[in-house]
């Protein structure tokens, strides 16, 4: 019996990284992600952060469950689950689109990052980081959990030292964050602070949502899918409160840089910056890797070398999207793609709570 303990609980943290792993890409890593939906907000960005908390844990909770309750279902579209036939099929045949929205995002910020620290050309970068991606997709999506799943919390981890020893050093400039609130509004994602957390749930459960429910597939027993939600929501949640914080204390310099994070890593250490530019590297990878299962595991057609071509026609094409500025890519895209699932969140919402109290009679 404590043998089996320990293996599940060794398994919820796998499904615990590998939660974290969807969420981690350029954005979040760099820490634009939390600048433009969280910290842009002043003191309101804590208002953000709890209705994340709440969010991302019921949602995570509710994919990873519906996957593992319907993983005999080889055909089973999580969509037309939570939405219906009508909008379900609607939505199955955007969230390719989205998906391929966001990925050159993450290929853009790679090339940025292996240009300004290895002086290595952002083209060759670019590239580099798609080949790397295509090769991940290749091996398939048990090999993919592997490996996604021990980034995720090393990034964490470090996000959480480099943010931790901001916020500690740093601390005394909280009383002075309403000085900065004029240049923090430039950044913000939506008009209102509540709309911000919801687009970022949004973002995140839409383009995630075959992801998830694949992942919930995977699992062995209910409440590692259950527990690895709730694990994962809530380190990747506690993350992002401390870099919220770290920035906001920094406000006057991190509100007009691509990458605060950066920032506040190399204000404690040059070398500690230098690290976090191969971390911010492998958080790129382990968003875009599961990023492009999501979107070539749909394609049939011509059989397993159908497959393969229609994968390197995908990595091909965000490579040349993400040529494009990385700043003006995610602006654009991210809160795009959070709009684009609010209908879909608010069904899974309706069914997840309608499906608990079912469960309880």
């Amino acid at each position: 019996m404590e043998s089996q303990n320990v293996y599940r609980s060794k398994t919820i943290l796998k499904f615990a990284g590998a939660f974290i792993a969807w969420v981690i890409g350029s954005g979040f890593a760099t820490g634009q992600e939390v600048l433009q939906f969280f910290t842009s907000y002043g003191y309101l960005s804590y208002g953000v952060v709890l209705l994340n908390l709440i969010g991302f844990i019921f949602l995570g909770q509710v994919l990873l469950i519906t996957g593992y309750e319907h993983k005999a279902e080889k055909s089973f579209n999580q969509f037309k689950f939570f939405c219906g036939e009508k909008v379900g099929t609607f939505y199955s045949w955007l969230i390719p689109i989205t998906l391929v929205l966001v990925m050159p995002v993450l290929i853009s910020g790679a090339g940025a990052t292996l240009s300004e620290y290895y002086g290595i050309n952002h083209y060759i970068g670019s590239a580099l980081m798609a080949g790397m991606v295509l090769c991940a997709y290749l091996i398939g999506f048990e090999r993919l959990i592997k490996i996604v799943s021990t980034i995720g919390p090393v990034i964490i981890l470090f996000s959480l030292m480099v943010g931790t020893v901001s916020v500690i050093r740093d601390f005394d400039h909280f009383v002075t964050v309403s000085n900065s609130e004029g240049l923090l509004r430039e950044s913000q994602s939506s008009p209102h602070w509540a709309l911000s957390s919801i687009l970022y749930l949004s973002l995140n459960f839409l383009s995630g949502s075959t992801y998830f429910t694949e992942l919930g597939k995977s699992s062995g027993h209910r409440n590692d899918a259950k527990y690895g939600a709730l694990l994962g929501a809530t380190a990747l949640v506690l993350s992002i409160a401390i870099m919220n914080t770290a920035i906001l204390l920094n406000a006057e310099n991190t509100a007009v840089l691509a990458i605060p994070v950066l920032f506040l890593a190399k204000e404690i250490s040059y070398s500690i910056g230098a690290v976090f530019s191969i971390v911010l590297i492998l958080g790129m990878f382990s968003s875009c890797s599961a990023m492009m299962w999501s979107v070539c595991n749909r394609f049939t057609w011509g059989g397993k070398q159908g497959n393969r071509l229609f994968a390197i026609f995908v990595a091909i094409f965000i490579f040349v999207l993400g040529l494009f500025s990385f700043s003006d890519l995610l602006g654009v895209f991210y809160p795009l793609v959070g709009y684009m699932g609010l209908l879909y969140i608010g069904c899974v919402i309706y069914k997840g709570i309608k499906h608990q109290f079912e469960t309880r009679r």
